[in-house]
């Protein structure tokens, strides 16, 4: 078997280099002859700054990582979290042959680019799924039931028992939940309401007939989707397609008891079509955990609505989450590497490129 001269590993704040050294000892340490492990970004709120940047812009807005130097110009794996992936990188490290993220948004990686030069791109898929998908129920019923806005009414000396929703508070039971996007996500939304007997409905341009009949659910049109929900949630992946889905017209179709969820990504919502339907009570109430600007500045409308939960993208950190990715990631690459059927390749065109082909073998061999 042919050893891989270098990997580069770059952790930061969330999930620091040091936290992927166990994954790479027990699924890579084998097959790679040395090993450069830092930190990209390591204080956590400029980490959130620019991770949102690069996620609104691409990652050929940063630079090259000052980790990195001519002594990895002989890497050709490199893995991380948020550390972007632009083609400046892929100039600094000419024998790179695979990149490897552990989230499944791809928002860091300049996969096109990454593909004309035959390099193998890794995301993982669903290692965030069970901690979003509890947190998108959570906030249906904090939101609905006014749990926050009860426990911030207690703390400030009130015993609130008004809300916004006080004429018709709903409960989940029965009620039509909208799920946009069906991927790992989605259908696990799915599957933890089916606990209190509602009605899915589910929009996904590229979910198939299988899936649909697996979980119970029915796939229905955009226009039809925000009709008929009682809550409505978003869980679709962004894309340059999609950006700005959800707007006026869309929520001009809402119920006007209804509520919409984003536990998925800001760029997919027009906010400001957001801001005017609740703050004219068309719909009645929103829960949001991201944002088209992080943090939330002080001057932010939404602020000062009573009729939305706000929290700070928080909905994918959970200790299983981040702790457990860069395993799924690394275990999916030695799948590669051993002749198995990885579950994560990105770009799976990338295996035909005769120089990978040629890489690969010389690995295997």
């Amino acid at each position: 078997m042919g050893k891989i001269k270098k990997a580069c590993i770059m952790g930061d704040a969330m999930i620091p280099g040091e936290d992927f050294r166990p994954a790479f000892q027990r699924y890579l340490a084998d097959y790679v002859n040395d090993v450069k492990i830092g930190d990209w970004e390591t204080d956590w709120q400029k980490l959130q700054f620019r991770r949102l940047e690069v996620e609104k812009q691409g990652p050929e807005i940063e630079i090259v990582p000052e980790l990195l130097g001519p002594e990895d110009k002989e890497a050709e794996i490199v893995m991380g979290l948020f550390v972007p992936v632009s083609s400046k990188m892929m100039n600094a490290l000419p024998a790179l042959r695979i990149a490897g993220v552990c989230r499944a948004g791809l928002e860091n990686v300049n996969v096109e680019e990454a593909t004309k030069r035959g390099i193998l791109v890794f995301n993982v898929q669903g290692r965030n799924a069970e901690a979003v998908s509890d947190f998108a129920v959570g906030l249906m019923l904090a939101e609905s039931r006014n749990i926050a806005r009860a426990h911030m009414a207690i703390k400030q000396g009130e015993w609130r028992k008004t809300f916004s929703n006080s004429d018709n508070v709903p409960q989940l039971k029965e009620k039509t939940v909208g799920i946009i996007g069906f991927g790992f996500i989605g259908q696990l939304v799915a599957r933890k309401l089916s606990g209190f007997s509602t009605e899915i409905l589910v929009f996904d341009p590229y979910v198939n007939t299988e899936m649909v009949e697996e979980f119970g659910v029915k796939l229905v049109s955009k226009e039809d989707l925000f009709k008929k929900s009682d809550f409505i949630t978003v869980h679709a992946r962004l894309t340059d397609e999609n950006r700005g889905m959800i707007g006026e017209k869309e929520f001009l179709l809402m119920k006007p008891g209804s509520y919409f969820i984003n536990t998925g990504r800001a760029g997919l919502v027009d906010y400001e079509a957001l801001y005017v339907t609740l703050k004219e009570k068309r719909i009645a109430g929103a829960g949001l955990d991201v944002f088209p600007t992080e943090p939330v500045q002080e001057r932010d409308k939404l602020i000062e609505l009573d009729n939305v939960t706000l929290t700070t993208h928080i909905a994918g950190t959970t200790k299983e989450a981040l702790t457990n990715s860069p395993g799924l990631l690394m275990e999916d690459i030695q799948r590669l590497l051993e002749g198995g059927k990885p579950r994560f390749i990105v770009n799976p065109q990338t295996l035909d490129n005769p120089e990978f082909k040629q890489w690969l073998t010389s690995i295997r061999s």
